[in-house]
């Protein structure tokens, strides 16, 4: 686990992020629902708020390791910001294209969290897939 700075542009009381970096492997996924899980406790959300935080992880990080390429890293990057939890995940990839936004695994995902978003970014040697989410709390408005 390494400890990440807040991206520029973010509140000044957001708190310091947890990044978990392992092997895009199934096996691994018990690992960062028990992290989004934890966090999503420490920020008071309501037990359904963070189950669907666990499930909408769960989701993101298969998801990417269905893409994966062999011996990939998945990142799972959890930062809180004014009571929302964003988790920002990504893997190494050979294929060039988002995760498909019309399967009912997305169309899951997107049902749990307040938002999600997908990219991809070229990398030298193949692309790396991002999904990153965003769930706030009941008692979170935006502002």
């Amino acid at each position: 686990m390494s400890h990440t700075e807040p991206r520029s542009g973010e509140s000044e009381n957001a708190l310091a992020g947890v990044e978990l970096r392992m092997a895009a492997d199934p096996t691994q996924l018990s690992i960062v629902r028990a992290v989004a899980a934890d966090i999503a406790m420490r920020q008071d959300f309501d037990l359904d708020s963070i189950e669907d935080l666990k499930l909408a992880v769960d989701e993101a990080c298969s998801t990417l390791i269905s893409l994966a390429t062999t011996d990939a890293v998945l990142s799972a990057r959890f930062i809180v910001v004014d009571g929302a939890v964003q988790v920002f995940t990504e893997v190494g990839s050979e294929r060039s294209a988002p995760p498909d936004r019309d399967s009912f695994g997305w169309r899951v995902l997107s049902a749990l969290v307040d938002s999600v978003t997908t990219w991809v970014a070229p990398r030298a040697d193949a692309f790396e897939v991002h999904i990153d989410l965003v769930k706030r709390s009941l008692g979170t408005v935006d502002a």
